[in-house]
């Protein structure tokens, strides 16, 4: 894998852990609306292997994509899995049906079940990065901190994330365990969450932008359209491409359950954006 010679291919997660910066999101290998099986099953382990073989070394993937399918099939697809091999999964949420059926639940003794049903689906004695998926309203968040921090002392996890979470939420986190990674939605279309990636930046903190291509913003799209064309590539392609451009400290993980479409993400890593082109897409999101 590489990148244009401007942007560096890998980051180094937690000071110990090498990841290739295009990686992939499984929470499309499940069933409809992000609930039960796929219609085909080997067709999401097909997409799980090719990612690999295009030098994929970080997974991302969550308990409540399914919910449990998703990391049942990368166990599946994957295990007993490459030296290298990273797998980022989430705990916080609960899931009772498609799309947005679902609620926070960041109790201690939710995230311990969670845990350990991650462990064990995905048959690891560690998890490498374990994020904690939503801060629960209900619970102290101190409360969901520190449980985190005794199951990483407890050998459980090598490095603990967050996702969906303000500068000053990252701070209290940072009060318990050390913070290596946030996930938040981020794109070319929606720079919400600016201030935080600057933060994750100058921490060394890696920032995971979910919903990396943005949507229902019709005029911003057609003007990313615009430029897309004008460079010969598709669309997603160069909305990917901005974010490697953007920040040193972002790892991308577009998720597809078709292979064409996965290869074609991939060689987004080949593009490469002149200070004038990116100074185009920055404006975009400011533009309308």
């Amino acid at each position: 894998m590489k990148t244009s010679s401007a942007t560096p291919s890998t980051f180094l997660l937690g000071g110990d852990l090498e990841l290739n910066r295009m990686g992939y999101g499984a929470m499309r290998i499940v069933g409809p609306k992000i609930f039960g099986m796929p219609e085909n099953p080997q067709n999401s382990l097909d997409v799980l292997r090719r990612a690999v073989e295009l030098g994929v070394n970080f997974i991302d993937t969550a308990d409540q994509y399914g919910p449990f399918t998703s990391e049942q099939l990368i166990a599946e697809a994957l295990h007993p899995y490459r030296d290298q091999l990273v797998i980022g999964t989430k705990g916080g949420l609960v899931r009772f049906g498609p799309w947005a059926d679902i609620n926070n639940d960041a109790s201690p003794q939710h995230l311990q079940e969670a845990l350990d049903g991650s462990l064990r689906r995905l048959k690891l004695e560690r998890i490498d990065l374990y994020q904690l998926h939503r801060i629960d309203p209900k619970v102290p968040a101190d409360i969901s901190f520190a449980y985190l921090a005794q199951a990483q002392q407890q050998g459980k996890i090598r490095h603990l994330g967050l996702s969906e979470v303000s500068v000053d939420e990252i701070k209290e986190a940072q009060q318990f365990f050390k913070v290596v990674s946030v996930q938040n939605r981020y794109s070319v279309l929606d720079r919400q969450w600016e201030p935080v990636l600057e933060y994750c930046q100058s921490e060394g903190i890696a920032f995971i932008p979910w919903f990396p291509i943005g949507g229902g913003m019709t005029p911003m799209t057609e003007k990313l359209q615009t430029l897309a064309d004008r460079k010969q590539v598709t669309m997603h392609q160069l909305a990917l491409s901005w974010l490697l451009h953007r920040s040193d400290n972002i790892l991308l993980i577009p998720g597809t359950s078709d292979i064409g479409h996965l290869e074609e993400n991939m060689r987004a890593t080949t593009i490469e954006l002149t200070a004038q082109e990116m100074a185009e897409l920055d404006g975009i999101a400011g533009s309308v």
